[in-house]
């Protein structure tokens, strides 16, 4: 027998030691791919992290520039004050100069090798004495020269593209006009801003005499006829010598500044009446106005000084009740060292460039306030610049007669941390405001990137949904660990965790499209809710106390509140049948004027309350199913043994169970935020996509998610608000985050704390 058992044994054994070492070798394996798997994860968050670094980190690239060549165009007239300008089609291959001279003269040139090219002077201008010329506001090619005699010509330049064996050429056509007596005196011209319009041509005139005039060309109904002049003078009006004139792009204001650094500020809409709105100070060292130009959109007037002073000034209404505006310094930019000579504004977005008498060229951007770029000059007065119409370069003349390129690399000019997360100031408001909107009905508008808006969007719907969301989910799960019939626990917590894979989509559909009509119905009934079904929980479970124990230990322990659902469903239908006579009691038979009129708040039908019951119900399933979990996994005996001495169910609960479970209970808290901070379709679909500021809960807002999921797909790739969407999403990323972790470092030091339990 012992021989037979040694026997048994030895032949066991390398079978034995075979399956121990084959476990051993699938534990390692379990753990090498385990542990793949995690760094897999670290890496993959790495990796989504770098690309949204990388997508959004240009964003606050530095511009950047050159000056790419330089030739001599020729001699200039130094004794009139605008007597050249200086300009460049979009795709910078050709430069022209328009002179004052015995006759008006153009010429083009090549860039950036400066050869010229050959044109021909139109034969208006032949024996036209030009003395001033100007460039009108806005896009396009128009052009007023005004002559020693008091006349007006009108010029057009048009850069046409032409290719020839697939080669771009850039074709320069002028079209002149015939001159027109624009000043009855015949004086002549030094300076004039010109400005062509729907109803027809604006000027405004400085004679040598120191006259200063505004006329305006009414066409002829008969094509025979002559054109009817309307003009002005202003010279009573103003008290020190004229230096600088600017017409808007409607014609419809005039601004003039002085040798004494104020402006004057007339609206001309009617003809032959010109009205004085405003004369301001504009300069703070009481340095000549040198320069004016409005930006695009003809709001925003930028002023250059004797001083080098360079501001922007809009007109903001004096107060809310009044249609009255009032011009106000919004920006002041980086000052030059000598005299502003040169303002030329882009014609894309806010951004301008200014020259001074040094020869230095400055690049602005006006929604920022901040001066980009300073290309050093050589010492000699720039006479005239011009910023490229893509806003990627500029041309400049010297008076020592020298043409100057540069090419510009500033895509995002709008952005600076300030203007994502600050208040900014912009066009047609009345102070610095968190604003987004990222389009526009025209060219002019004024992208508006504040983040702000969003963030607070984000916290404002996340807030709502959990104050709805965690009562009813925890305290759910508490009932359901600790009170509920194991048999009934077994049915209802599956079927609430199958409630988290409902889409949200859904949800979203529903709760804008059903429940927000609703909603905006029972309102009145829905707020006696929530105070008759908790008073009408605590009258049943009064009652319930009141029976007799011969009732009460008939029914089975933990299914008390299937006894408690008929009272609530039955409040629930008495709060909505009377929901008029609720509405007459506490809202004088309209809710939303009282909430209008009362309290000031607008009732939106998809508002914030929406998304606090659609996005609520969502993040039920996730808090309830890992609380109970958290609960239960409380050890038995432990509750056992708190019973055994005399706790009640309550305070076992209260000193035991919820404080064993409360490091688990945190950490559903902290997914279901973070749940509630990514969604998407709900908010999308049950709010009205509003980017405001305001804890109401009758508008609506914007989250950062939702905002991603609206813009991305117009969002041109590698533009400004493709990027400033990434920024978004790297918000949303390092929102997560520091909550994730932060959370899992309270979850951690609560474990240790309590682990005694």
């Amino acid at each position: 027998m012992a021989e037979s058992a040694a026997e048994t044994a030895s032949v066991l054994a390398p079978a034995r030691i075979d399956s121990r070492a084959w476990r051993q070798l699938l534990d390692r394996l379990a753990q090498v791919i385990i542990s793949l798997g995690g760094y897999a994860v670290i890496l993959s968050i790495l990796g989504i992290f770098v690309f949204l670094v990388m997508e959004v980190a240009p964003l606050f690239f530095a511009p950047t520039g050159q000056r790419t060549g330089q030739f001599l165009a020729g001699p200039l007239l130094q004794s009139l004050p605008q007597a050249t300008l200086v300009g460049v089609e979009e795709h910078q291959e050709v430069a022209y100069l328009l002179k004052a001279g015995d006759t008006g003269h153009v010429s083009f040139f090549s860039l950036p090798s400066g050869k010229p090219l050959e044109t021909e002077t139109p034969a208006a201008l032949a024996g036209a004495p030009v003395t001033a010329v100007t460039r009108a506001s806005g896009k396009g090619g128009r052009f007023g020269l005004g002559t020693a005699d008091g006349r007006l010509i009108s010029m057009d330049i048009e850069m046409a593209a032409d290719f020839v064996k697939e080669t771009r050429r850039i074709v320069p056509r002028i079209a002149v006009s015939l001159p027109i007596q624009i000043i009855p005196t015949k004086d002549k011209v030094v300076r004039l801003a010109y400005q062509r319009t729907d109803a027809g041509t604006a000027a405004a005139v400085l004679t040598e005499s120191g006259r200063l005039w505004h006329s305006t060309v009414l066409p002829p109904s008969n094509p025979e006829a002559a054109p009817t002049v309307n003009p002005v003078e202003l010279t009573a009006q103003i008290t020190g010598t004229a230096t600088a004139l600017l017409l808007d792009g409607r014609g419809e204001t005039l601004a003039v500044g002085t040798a004494d650094g104020r402006l004057y500020y007339w609206d001309v809409r009617e003809t032959g009446h010109p009205v004085l709105l405003e004369n301001l100070a504009v300069s703070r060292s009481g340095a000549a106005v040198t320069t004016l130009a409005y930006l695009i959109g003809d709001r925003s007037l930028v002023i250059g000084t004797g001083s080098g002073e360079v501001s922007a000034w809009m007109p903001v209404r004096a107060t809310k009740e009044s249609n009255a505006t009032r011009l106000l310094p919004i920006h002041q930019f980086g000052a030059h060292p000598a005299a502003v000579t040169g303002i030329s504004p882009s014609q894309r977005d806010k951004g301008f460039v200014t020259g001074d008498a040094q020869g230095n060229v400055f690049v602005h951007y006006a929604t920022s306030g901040q001066t980009l770029l300073r290309f050093p000059g050589d010492g000699i007065a720039i006479g005239s610049l011009m910023f490229a119409p893509k806003a990627n370069g500029a041309v400049a003349m010297t008076d020592a007669g020298l043409i100057a390129s540069y090419a510009i690399h500033n895509p995002h000019p709008e952005i600076t941390f300030a203007s994502l997360f600050q208040p900014v100031w912009y066009e047609g408001y009345e102070q610095p405001e968190h604003v987004w909107q990222s389009s526009g009905a025209t060219d002019d508008f004024e992208a508006k990137f504040g983040l702000t808006p969003l963030l607070f969007g984000t916290i404002k719907g996340t807030l709502y949904a959990m104050l709805l969301a965690v009562p009813l989910a925890v305290l759910g799960a508490i009932y359901t660990s600790m009170f509920m019939h194991p048999d009934l626990r077994a049915k209802i917590k599956p079927t609430i965790e199958i409630m988290a894979a409902l889409p949200t989509v859904v949800l979203g559909f529903l709760a804008g499209l059903w429940m927000a009509p609703l909603l905006e119905r029972i309102f009145p009934a829905v707020l006696a809710m929530f105070v008759v079904l908790p008073l009408s929980a605590m009258l049943a479970a009064l009652l319930w106390q009141l029976l007799p124990c011969t009732l009460r230990n008939g029914i089975r322990p933990g299914v008390e509140a299937f006894l408690l659902m008929p009272v609530l469903v039955g409040a629930a239908f008495l709060c909505l049948s009377f929901n008029a006579s609720i509405e007459s009691l506490l809202f004088g038979a309209d809710y939303k004027n009282w909430l209008a009129n009362t309290l000031g708040l607008r009732y939106d039908q998809r508002n914030a309350l929406v998304v606090g019951f659609a996005m609520g119900f969502a993040i039920i399933p996730i808090i309830f199913s890992i609380s109970e979990e958290a609960l239960s996994n409380v050890p038995r005996n432990l509750i056992a043994g708190s019973l055994a001495l005399g706790a009640t169910p309550w305070q076992t609960l209260a000193r035991l169970v919820f404080i064993s479970a409360s490091p688990g209970i945190f950490s559903a808290l902290m997914i279901g935020f973070g749940r509630a901070v990514g969604e998407t379709m709900i908010v999308l679909m049950a709010t009205g996509n509003t980017p405001i500021m305001d804890w109401s809960l009758f508008n609506g807002f914007r989250t950062l998610s939702a905002n991603i999921a609206v813009e991305i797909p117009e969002a041109p790739h590698g533009g400004t608000l493709y990027r400033t969407l990434f920024m978004a999403a790297l918000l949303l990323f390092a929102i997560t985050f520091l909550v994730n972790t932060g959370a899992e470092i309270i979850r951690q030091r609560l474990r240790k704390k309590y682990s005694q339990f």
